[in-house]
């Protein structure tokens, strides 16, 4: 695990891989979509505990999650995430079928967002499938760990 420290008058994190995030440029938003409400409840709180994010949202499945990223839930003053961790197996609407979806979304909808898959499958097809999708950045297993948000926020926001 790292370790804070003041470095020229701000605070950053040192990861174990050396890289360095500084702790004051948050993301604005990040978007859990998973159906499980004590997962969010810990992704939630290691996410607040890691301090990488100004604010946290959650949705129960990906329905939620695309009327969330609608152009109308935005317009009602909603903050469009910068990050997603999204579960694979679902009610409602599964990770697959939302990224299917998501597709769909106009650019202004999506743009800059990084997409993770962030599920509990072991399943090596999954993982095949998620690398083989470019709107994927990344595939990890939970648990959600504050090294792992670390890692993700400096390898996909590096300027952040």
């Amino acid at each position: 695990m790292g370790k804070t420290q003041a470095w020229q008058g701000q605070y950053v994190f040192f990861h174990n891989t050396n890289n360095l995030i500084d702790m004051h440029r948050k993301l604005k938003n990040i978007l859990l979509v998973d159906d499980d409400h004590s997962t969010n409840l810990i992704n939630k709180m290691v996410i607040q505990k890691a301090e990488v994010a100004d604010n946290i949202t959650i949705r129960l499945n990906g329905k939620e999650a695309m009327e969330y990223l609608s152009a109308d839930a935005l317009n009602d003053g909603l903050t469009p995430p910068d990050l997603i961790f999204l579960d694979i197996n679902m009610p409602v609407m599964d990770g697959w079928t939302f990224l299917e979806r998501y597709r769909g979304l106009r650019a202004d909808q999506k743009s800059d967002i990084v997409l993770v898959m962030l599920t509990t499958s072991l399943n090596p097809d999954d993982r095949s499938r998620a690398e083989s999708e470019p709107i994927i950045s990344g595939f990890r297993t939970k648990p959600l760990s504050i090294e792992m948000v670390h890692d993700i926020v400096g390898d996909y926001f590096p300027s952040r």
